[in-house]
């Protein structure tokens, strides 16, 4: 599984810059569990959580979250800020591949194109059928990914992120060498320049990783091979309303998957 080590590591860098309202992402995922199975969500599990942004919103709406993310100083930066609000979130250090919750949770999430670590087939399998280890019956995993018009084969693009906070500037350059995606494999190697300004004096930090850009056949089937999850939906925003397709309103990639039940084992 890839890595950006520099600027992980560098978690209060990456705050200032991230931070943000995610109450309308909440919104759908409450929204799309109620939609699919018919019940009110009570549990949730926040994959690469970073700073742990939706798991402390979903808590404070009462439900038990759990935030989860490769990074301890992702993990540590989370509960300094969860401790701030008097939260009740279990945090973890895992890899998403190969990890087991005390107890499961009703929906997983992974936001911001945090999958695109999981760069070969069988990195995403394993790490499907991990979440579906951790899900209740029925259970739904909603992935957010890019559009798909953001970001592929023939142009990866560059994108800009800045922040500022306590007089200290964050500039994020994510893809500074124009990198092209593999057309065999649809990974990239991808190089990132983050420029922290404070007190007049401004550092550089460069970081470099490989991403994995999916397709959405790519995500069905990959979903079908790992035995453990339908894709039941897609959505160009966070709108149980907003079909995923090309037009200038459908601005993400949404996917829904719903734990399937697992055939019986037949017998000779």
């Amino acid at each position: 599984m890839a890595e950006y080590h520099n600027l992980y590591q560098r978690a209060i860098y990456y705050d200032i810059v991230f931070d943000r309202d995610v109450s309308r992402e909440v919104d759908f995922i409450t929204a799309a569990y109620r939609h699919y199975t018919g019940t009110a969500a009570r549990s949730v599990l926040d994959i690469a959580c970073g700073p742990g942004y939706h798991a402390r919103e979903f808590a404070r709406r009462g439900m038990h979250a759990v935030g989860l993310d490769l990074r301890p100083e992702m993990v540590q930066l989370a509960r300094e800020k969860d401790a701030t609000e008097s939260l009740a979130i279990d945090w973890v250090t895992a890899d998403m591949r190969f990890f087991k919750l005390d107890t499961p949770v009703d929906v997983a999430i992974t936001m911001f194109d945090g999958i695109d670590a999981l760069t070969t087939n069988d990195d995403f399998v394993q790490h499907l059928r991990a979440v579906a280890n951790n899900l209740t019956d029925r259970g739904l995993y909603v992935i957010d990914f890019l559009h798909p018009r953001a970001c592929h084969s023939s142009d990866y693009g560059s994108f800009r992120y800045a922040g500022e906070r306590n007089g200290t500037r964050v500039d994020i350059l994510w893809g500074a060498n124009r990198p092209r995606l593999d057309c065999l494999t649809g990974v990239a190697d991808v190089e990132v320049e983050m420029h922290v300004t404070a007190n007049g004096v401004e550092t550089v930090i460069h970081d470099s990783s490989r991403e994995r850009i999916l397709i959405p056949q790519e995500i069905l089937l990959l979903a079908e091979l790992s035995g453990s999850f339908k894709v039941v939906g897609w959505y160009g925003d966070f709108d149980l309303e907003r079909p995923l397709d090309d037009s200038p309103a459908s601005c993400r990639m949404v996917v829904v998957l719903q734990k399937q039940a697992q055939a019986p084992v037949l017998l000779g």
